[in-house]
């Protein structure tokens, strides 16, 4: 079974527990993910509403730290890629393609040069917020929520000529229009599901899903329970139906997975990576091999191949 999946918190997961990458306790371990191949994933380095400035840039710098010594000390099975070419290069070699993502723009510290810096780490998706305020804008979560600021504009613009990819899960809804209005390349939500099969706010709207699709863009279905639906108690049942809402509005083309592995609760009935394949089996019982394929991997691919 072939699986790109668009989001996980697992080397943020490893440097908190001091874990290995290959083989832990985790959501997701490289040893378990190795069942499906091609393999690739992408490792998001998460930076929580406290940090701000300084400490947010330390966090992001840390953290970085962890994620290249895992990758080195897995090199001969798992590949960090910076490229389409290095991700081709990677999986023609049946290794894990790893890229590189930052959740929550605050990882910045307000200062655009820290970008260009994190773009030549290999940074290639940058989530512009968390669930709060930082010098980009606002999150989902912030009361009265705005939009992006001056310098998240900026931050926008530079992404776009950098070859950065922008990443709109956890934005607030303002900054996901400015985003739209201020962009010309497609754009992405890593790990977000449908405000429409369950309420909560860190959900797409119907009218930002067609949004994304009209760009070229790609959603990531989030396994987060209090995503799936109202009131948490969420099964591998739950993911069909917002994808199901998804395909409707014609995103065959559009829909990945972004499981947010190592940084949600997942379905009652899933412990880890292990447990994709439940989701595979589960679909393909009502859509096509073709369709679920697309969904599983060929939908990222193709978007990275042609926008990374």
């Amino acid at each position: 079974m072939k699986y790109f999946d668009l989001h996980c918190d697992t080397i943020t997961e490893c440097y908190l527990k001091k874990a290995e990458l290959f083989d832990n306790e985790l959501h997701w371990s490289l040893k378990r993910a190795q069942a499906y191949n091609p393999l690739a994933q992408v490792f998001a380095i998460w930076i929580p509403d406290e940090y701000r400035g300084e400490s947010a840039v330390r966090r992001f710098e840390d953290v970085y730290k962890t994620f290249i010594f895992q990758m080195t000390k897995n090199s001969d099975k798992i590949s960090f890629c910076h490229n389409a070419a290095e991700l081709k290069s990677a999986l023609n070699k049946n290794k894990t393609a790893a890229l590189l993502s930052i959740e929550g723009g605050a990882a910045l510290g307000g200062k655009i040069e820290n970008l260009d810096k994190a773009y030549n780490m290999g940074v290639r998706i940058m989530t512009l917020t968390w669930n709060g305020r930082c010098e980009i804008g606002d999150g989902v979560m912030v009361k009265h929520a705005k939009g992006l600021t001056e310098f998240g504009v900026e931050v926008v613009r530079r992404m776009e000529q950098l070859g950065m990819i922008v990443d709109v899960s956890h934005l607030s809804e303002k900054g996901f229009w400015n985003v739209a209005e201020v962009t010309s390349k497609p754009f992405i939500a890593s790990h977000s599901n449908s405000q429409k099969i369950c309420s909560h706010k860190r959900n797409l709207t119907d009218e930002q899903f067609i949004e994304i699709k009209k760009r070229g863009g790609i959603v990531g279905i989030n396994l987060y329970r209090g995503f799936l639906r109202d009131g948490g108690k969420a099964f591998i049942k739950d993911v069909k139906n917002h994808i199901e809402h998804f395909l409707s509005l014609g995103g065959e083309n559009v829909l990945a997975l972004g499981g947010d592995l190592d940084g949600s609760d997942l379905p009652y009935d899933m412990k880890g990576v292990e447990d994709i394949s439940k989701i595979y089996d589960e679909l393909l019982k009502s859509f096509s091999e073709q369709i679920v394929n697309a969904l599983f991997f060929d939908n990222a691919y193709r978007f990275f191949e042609n926008n990374l």
